[in-house]
């Protein structure tokens, strides 16, 4: 084989395996997004309750969203030991 078919036989190899690099980084990427999704939920919260979880919000620099979710999974943690 001559030195320009094997730089083209290897460029080709070179050109397959970036692909291959471009496919398996879409697809992590893609599982990193499912992961990091988030189910909404609609809440109903006594006005009160969500005085003092707004507060207690703000105590902790969190939004209240943030706040429920925070403590949600501090419950789950605690139930579950983990």
């Amino acid at each position: 084989m001559d030195i320009d078919k094997r730089e083209e036989h290897l460029q080709k190899r070179l050109n397959h395996i970036k692909a291959m690099e471009d496919e398996i980084l879409r697809r992590e990427n893609d599982i990193k997004a499912k992961e990091n999704a988030k189910k909404q939920v609609l809440l109903r919260l006594a006005p009160s309750l969500w005085a003092r979880v707004a507060a207690w919000a703000e105590d902790d620099f969190r939004s209240v969203n943030s706040q429920i979710e925070y403590l949600l999974n501090e419950s789950v943690k605690k139930h579950f030991g983990n």
